[in-house]
């Protein structure tokens, strides 16, 4: 049952998205203008996570929302699967995303991304990445927009510790914004590797923010560390994961 609902609802995103083609020849018409291309993006986010919800059951909770700031922030997050990517457009309304190259050869999807406009950054060419990530991400803040990253560069999984990137050092230097850690723990229910997605609540944490202007230590401890303490919370004690690999073992 289980993996009929994921193919279910891989069949409903595809037909979803086709819906989508009609408006995006109409904004193309009119000029891309961006506030309504960033409301048809959530519009299409929103059914996507209706669809999850409906279909295979996944829902989400949010801890801490007061204390997202008032003013343009830097997110950082930790990313264990594609729904944080999707639902962040919901949580955080006008985010700018930093989000990797590839994303934008999805069809529909990744032309409504490139004009919202999110940060596209080309990995592969890591001082250009670096200060088209900063360039686009002072542009997002002078909009009035707070930026989203995912520093560690990949999806992660539950069990293992969370590891940033150097990246997400110079941004915070460089953009000298109050920074929100958030812990995310998606992958129990949407799994990497495309594993059939599984029912549940996916609790998004909204960390304590960080002041700009911290040491590097102080900003690695006050964000990265945070955030994977945070985790620990769904992560199997080594007491537990004895007990479970004992009995196990026992005939």
């Amino acid at each position: 049952m289980q993996h009929f609902r994921s193919v279910l609802f891989n069949v409903y995103w595809a037909a979803w998205t086709a819906l989508f083609v009609a408006p995006l020849a109409v904004l193309a018409l009119f000029g891309c203008p961006e506030r309504p291309i960033r409301a048809a993006t959530r519009a299409w986010s929103r059914g996507i996570l209706f669809g999850l919800h409906h279909i295979v059951g996944l829902t989400y909770v949010e801890e801490g929302r007061e204390r997202i700031p008032s003013e343009p922030c830097l997110i950082v997050a930790n990313h264990q699967s594609a729904w944080e990517t999707l639902a962040f457009l919901i949580l955080i309304p006008d985010v700018a995303i930093v989000a990797k190259r590839e994303l934008v050869t999805i069809p529909v999807v990744g032309w409504f991304l490139r004009r919202s406009p999110m940060i596209i950054i080309d990995r592969t060419n890591g001082s250009q990445a670096l200060r088209t990530m900063i360039d686009q991400s002072r542009e997002a803040i002078a909009q009035g927009r707070s930026v989203l990253m995912f520093p560690e560069g990949t999806r992660g999984e539950m069990g293992s510790p969370v590891q940033f990137k150097r990246g997400v050092e110079l941004l915070y230097a460089k953009l000298g914004l109050t920074v929100l850690p958030v812990a995310v723990n998606s992958g129990l229910f949407w799994p990497t590797g495309g594993g059939a997605k599984r029912p549940g609540t996916v609790v998004v944490h909204y960390l304590e923010p960080l002041k700009p202007g911290a040491a590097s230590g102080q900003f690695m401890s006050g964000t990265q560390d945070a955030i994977d303490r945070e985790l620990d919370r769904w992560r199997p004690s080594p007491a537990r994961q004895d007990s479970a690999e004992l009995s196990f073992q026992m005939p």
